[in-house]
């Protein structure tokens, strides 16, 4: 494995080699890491400078609450750690890749953003990455009869050309994987967990060797289950498809109904239902919420899946302007009926709000038509992709730019 100092170093900032141990750094997540790289950045520099150069030079004027310079200094003294476990993944096939990555997924940059994984560990023909299809995902605890379906299901979107895309978990997830590739279809197969296991499993081996198969993880190739990290996968699962099937799900619980709903929250690809009459399923529960029915006999045509519009959030941002506002709030939000762009605009106004000094979530709750409970969430997104800052004592956000003035970054 040929890896970069670039790499290297990424992996060093975002990673786990070992079993963490108590007093062991934390590596940076994903937001945490696309805040610093972007100061990187704004300063002309790159990752690798922190291995080719001084880090302490290259960090001068480097201020964060969580990212301390400590913190970063620590986890640039594990080169012996990374060493060993890049050469044991070299010895299983395995490769790397970072978001500087010509081949890294267009589509998690994206729709992720600054959230975007830092770095995929995977196997297969990383080309699969980017060619989108269907995500196809369901209960580990499924049903025969829903097996049935999803092994048929994973077989069609194969026959209409089309990639499956799912998360390699027992059940539904690994069906339609094997159905796609017994018909000889590509597959995409992002794992939570144990993908170092996975790379050398019997039932991948032919996908691997066909070039029909990529199995990646942005998480430890050696790392068992954790719910945490199959909770963060649903949302990348998604992110690389182009329209999503849920097969079953638990009502109000679980990774798939987490999943589901996260999609829905932020409209990344059309959510597609499978009918299902137990009482106890949450399928019917996530059509209320805005997914659609799948026909209730046969198998979906892929192309009838894709053809349709997406999914419209429960929100929107259509703000009256009342007719006591004064010259200087700022101008309301645009209708629009591009669903992809309701955070875009919160952003537009938000950063407009905190142009002006720190600004209360109650400010920000009355100069947009969305219920606190969506304005939290957006504000917590916006606060962990380095839009904006919490200040605290009392709570309000103000403007990254001029914070970064403050400072003198």
């Amino acid at each position: 494995m040929n890896t970069s100092l670039q790499t290297q170093a990424v992996l060093l900032l975002t990673a786990w080699f070992t079993k963490p141990a108590k007093d062991d750094p934390k590596p940076l997540t994903p937001a945490e890491w696309g805040r610093f790289a972007a100061w990187l950045r704004a300063k002309g520099k790159t990752p690798e400078s922190l291995m080719s150069g001084d880090p302490v030079e290259c960090l001068q004027g480097w201020l964060d609450p969580t990212i301390t310079q400590k913190r970063i200094h620590l986890l640039m003294a594990r080169s012996a750690a990374l060493g060993l476990a890049l050469e044991k993944w070299q010895r299983a096939g395995l490769w790397v890749m970072t978001r500087s990555d010509a081949d890294y997924p267009t589509r998690f940059k994206k729709r992720l953003k600054l959230e975007a994984p830092p770095v995929l560990f995977g196997c297969g023909d990383r080309g699969l990455l980017d060619r989108g299809g269907i995500a196809v995902v369901g209960s580990r605890n499924a049903r025969e009869d829903d097996l049935r379906y999803t092994s048929n299901l994973g077989a069609g979107i194969a026959k209409d050309g089309l990639s499956v895309v799912s998360g390699g978990a027992q059940g539904v997830d690994e069906t339609s994987m094997l159905g796609a590739l017994e018909a000889d279809g590509t597959v995409i197969g992002i794992l939570a967990d144990s993908l170092l296991r996975a790379a050398t499993s019997a039932k991948y081996r032919k996908g691997l060797l066909s070039k029909n198969l990529v199995l990646a993880s942005p998480f430890n190739p050696e790392a068992g289950f954790n719910v945490g990290n199959a909770m963060a996968r649903n949302k990348y699962i998604y992110c690389l498809a182009d329209a999503a099937i849920v097969v079953t799900t638990s009502k109000e619980s679980g990774g798939t109904w987490n999943g589901a709903i996260e999609n829905l929250k932020y409209g990344w690809v059309s959510l597609w239902i499978r009918e299902n009459p137990d009482p106890g399923s949450g399928n019917a529960a996530l059509v209320e919420r805005g997914a659609r029915w799948l026909p209730a006999t046969g198998t979906p045509k892929a192309g009838d899946l894709l053809n349709s519009s997406r999914n419209v959030p429960e929100q929107t941002l259509e703000q009256p302007v009342p007719s006591s506002q004064t010259n200087d709030k700022p101008d309301p939000l645009p209708a629009t009926s591009d669903q992809l762009s309701f955070y875009d605009l919160f952003i537009q106004r938000l950063e407009t709000l905190t142009s002006r000094g720190p600004v209360s979530p109650e400010d920000v709750l009355q100069n947009v038509d969305v219920n606190k409970t969506q304005v939290n969430d957006w504000l917590k997104r916006a606060e962990a992709e380095g839009r904006v800052s919490k200040l605290k004592k009392p709570v309000r956000y103000a403007s990254m730019r001029s914070t970064q003035h403050r400072l003198n970054i």
